[in-house]
């Protein structure tokens, strides 16, 4: 959001005659090939790299959360197609997932938002189904369905607003697993288009030149990795306050 102020010029502004300048006064994080300051790529990368994160996210739980809860409520052989569904799902690597998605869809960051969010949906429905199955057996749920309650009821009144705790951790670490992968997309060019601000994307233009101007690839890779860890320790601390409640 304080991009645009914080940024002494556009992300995309080049200046080939200030291309490979080290970090200094002018340029506190350098300039990469073309030019462009490498400070104010990192703060509108962050933008794009958090909103393709969020998205995903969003998607993994508008998709893993209705698969989980219905498995785990109606159980039955529809849990068990839904669960042997999901097991050939995890069954392939996420990132592996996420590029077969992406090539159907096409490049862009919309379509890595989409495939990451997808491959990620699995893990969330298994643990949204053993927090289902958890409150399932409890006696106020026991005692809900003797007096009548339909299991559609059941579950979105009983079921989803005490397995909510549980949900909202672990959405919070998944959203440091699509952040990584999202910018692993765009490190291998199945993203933003070339020349975007995006951390994936610069690591992969500064890969070339890691011997004469290494802060190109640096500084993007210590955004996502210090972003990455940062949304994992808040995760951690999140989960140790609602298991409290």
């Amino acid at each position: 959001m304080l991009a645009s102020s914080m940024a002494p010029a556009g992300p995309l502004v080049a200046d080939t005659t200030q291309a490979l300048l080290p970090p200094g006064s002018e340029h506190p994080l350098g300039t990469d090939l073309l030019g462009r300051d490498v400070w104010t790529r990192l703060l509108w990368g962050g933008r794009w790299t958090l909103m393709m994160g969020l998205v995903a996210l969003a998607i993994t739980v508008g998709v893993g959360l209705p698969v989980g809860l219905v498995a785990g409520t109606f159980a039955g052989w529809g849990d068990v197609v839904l669960m042997r569904l999901m097991d050939a799902l995890l069954a392939f690597p996420g990132l592996l997932m996420a590029m077969a998605i992406v090539a159907l869809l096409g490049p862009g960051l919309s379509s890595v938002a989409i495939a990451v969010g997808l491959a990620a949906a699995p893990a969330y429905a298994r643990v949204a189904r053993s927090a289902a199955l958890e409150v399932r057996a409890q006696p106020y749920v026991e005692a809900a369905r003797a007096v009548g309650c339909s299991e559609w009821r059941i579950m979105v009144r009983h079921i989803l607003p005490n397995a909510t705790a549980s949900l909202v951790a672990f959405a919070a670490t998944q959203l440091g697993w699509v952040l990584l992968n999202g910018a692993a997309l765009n490190f291998l060019g199945l993203g933003v288009r070339p020349g975007a601000p995006e951390w994936g994307a610069m690591l992969a233009e500064g890969r070339g030149y890691l011997r004469d101007a290494p802060w190109i690839s640096t500084f993007p890779g210590l955004a996502l990795t210090l972003t990455v860890l940062a949304v994992n320790l808040l995760a951690d601390r999140l989960q140790e306050t609602l298991r409290r409640w």
